[in-house]
């Protein structure tokens, strides 16, 4: 079958949650996994980057970033005029759904592998610059674009978080070592990857079941947003794929990184920066609804969308 062999354990956490069982992982080894991910998704990009002209990326980048600020911005007015939601509560979510899921891409990269189709490995460069754009948009609408003292808390906060932190860390070490310096850790992080994704994902599956309650309190419009928001999101990813020529497996992985929603960094930063907003509504949203929609359903999907895209421009 197409879904790949990690979902499932994506699954079997869930399922193992919403039956009461008392399967668990210790907060320590979620954290070292997260630790682990985010390292080995870094220097993927950075052996690739070290390949790569960096100067022919700087337009990519600037295009790639400049056009993921209309998931914040159109998010923030369906949140708020349509489902009704406060200023604060619409910004927060607005600010999760424009910045992007490392484990989704990290599902999404997997599915490309099972499926023997090739992608940039610099695609995760891409990612270390849509983590945080987002999350000031959303400061910028919740405060009505005036910022303040706070503002400088808030970027401390997500800069020297781990998600950032590991992430450009890594990076740059897989970049300036390259992969042939950096052999003896490619077997560790990158042989290794998928069964600690696998591990990683048995933990989503049952935190997610266990916000099965905040995902009942968002109501039936944040729910259907947050199945309906990413499929947008994503065709605007398909479309600046194309239009900067990447293949179709870096595009699928592009729109995979704008149909994702934040649950890392961007619950750290609103904490700080919108403390009003209302956390339940944002995580029950992203990963009570967007996170499982992505991991068993959307990856495949953006996929196919790619395809028939592709298919008709060509």
């Amino acid at each position: 079958m197409s879904l790949d062999p990690v979902v499932g354990f994506f699954i079997l956490g869930l399922v193992a949650g919403l039956l009461g069982s008392d399967l668990k992982l210790s907060s320590g080894l979620y954290d070292t996994l997260t630790v682990y991910l985010l390292i080995a998704i870094g220097l993927k990009g950075g052996f690739e980057l070290a390949q790569t002209s960096v100067t022919s990326l700087i337009l990519p980048i600037v295009v790639v970033v400049a056009m993921s600020a209309f998931t914040p911005l159109v998010s923030y007015q369906l949140l708020h005029r349509l489902g009704k939601l406060s200023h604060p509560d619409a910004a927060s979510i607005s600010s999760h759904y424009g910045s992007v899921s490392v484990v989704t891409f990290a599902v999404g990269a997997s599915y490309l592998i099972k499926q023997d189709i090739e992608y940039d490995n610099y695609m995760s460069v891409f990612l270390v610059f849509l983590e945080f754009p987002a999350i000031i948009i959303g400061v910028l609408l919740a405060r009505g674009l005036k910022l303040d003292a706070g503002i400088h808390r808030m970027a401390r906060e997500v800069l020297t978080g781990k998600a950032i932190l590991l992430l450009v860390g890594a990076l740059l070490i897989g970049w300036i070592w390259g992969r042939e310096g950096g052999a003896s850790l490619v077997m560790f992080f990158e042989g290794l990857f998928k069964g600690f994704l696998a591990l990683f994902l048995l933990g989503m599956g049952l935190m997610t079941a266990a916000r099965f309650d905040d995902l009942r309190r968002v109501g039936p419009f944040l729910a259907g947003f947050g199945i309906v928001m990413p499929v947008i999101s994503a065709v605007g990813g398909i479309a600046v794929g194309w239009v900067l020529g990447l293949s179709q497996g870096s595009t699928m992985l592009l729109a995979t990184l704008y149909g994702s929603a934040s649950y890392i960094a961007a619950p750290a930063a609103m904490r700080i920066a919108i403390p009003e907003a209302n956390p339940a509504l944002s995580m029950g949203a992203s990963l009570g609804v967007t996170f499982p929609f992505n991991v068993v359903v959307g990856v495949p999907l953006y996929w196919e969308m790619t395809r028939w895209f592709y298919r008709v421009m060509s």
